[in-house]
């Protein structure tokens, strides 16, 4: 079988590091799906306004390429013990694809676009192509007495403090952006690798800014917003 997109995502997270590891983490989080041309017949999402959440199929691109290994390290389990790759929501995977669940903020006919779909609490980066777009059906598929593994339990919050140098930059961002980044960066989304040294900074792309920021003693101290540096440059 062989699939093509039909859409892309346009997203608050400019890149992999910050991006929250599951849909949902980032209720402030936002994006836009804009149909590729072949798909942009309003027909084609007839009656969709009646659902509040979405699944979306997409594609990991970025790591695609990279290929897949039987076993992966979770970084629930700190990156040191490794599962199934099937036991997990590794990027690294067969076939390259995810699943999410966004919710449908709305639909904005837009010329020269289409119908384009506005979306929220999303953990898609800009660009993320998607192939499939399913409604949501709460009687079917919420399950609150399911069992979730080595991830059953809630991930930890970091406390988030904006240092004074930072706090004018980050004041003037919009209400949603400032939450948005507040709630990505208190997710600790340090690899394992990196965690140990509180010195090191980071630098996540959020909200179209380089968000730079250090932890130390279960605080998240953002240091620095910065005009976005393109990736890959």
């Amino acid at each position: 079988m062989t699939i093509t997109p039909v859409a892309h995502v346009r997203s608050c997270f400019g890149g992999k590091f910050g991006v929250p590891r599951q849909p949902g983490l980032c209720p402030s989080a936002w994006g836009e799906l804009v149909f590729h041309e072949d798909f942009r017949s309003p027909e084609a999402i007839r009656g969709i306004e009646g659902f509040s959440h979405l699944w979306l199929v997409f594609g990991f691109h970025e790591t695609v390429d990279q290929g897949w290994k039987p076993t992966v390290r979770p970084p629930r389990l700190g990156g040191n013990e490794r599962v199934g790759v099937f036991a997990s929501r590794s990027t690294f995977r067969p076939n390259g694809l995810g699943l999410s669940l966004v919710t449908l903020e709305g639909i904005e006919p837009r010329s020269g676009e289409g119908p384009v779909l506005l979306l929220g609490g999303l953990d898609l980066i800009d660009g993320t192509p998607v192939y499939d777009i399913k409604p949501y059906l709460p009687y079917a598929e919420s399950l609150p007495a399911a069992r979730a593994g080595f991830a059953g339990t809630g991930i930890p919050r970091l406390e988030v403090h904006v240092d004074a140098a930072a706090e004018n930059t980050f004041l003037a961002l919009p209400e949603r952006a400032r939450s948005l980044i507040r709630e990505a960066l208190s997710l600790d989304p340090r690899p394992a690798a990196g965690a140990s040294d509180p010195d090191r900074i980071f630098g996540a792309l959020l909200c179209g800014k380089n968000v730079r920021f250090q932890i130390h003693d279960g605080i998240c101290r953002i240091i620095g917003i910065d005009a976005a540096i393109p990736p890959h440059t």
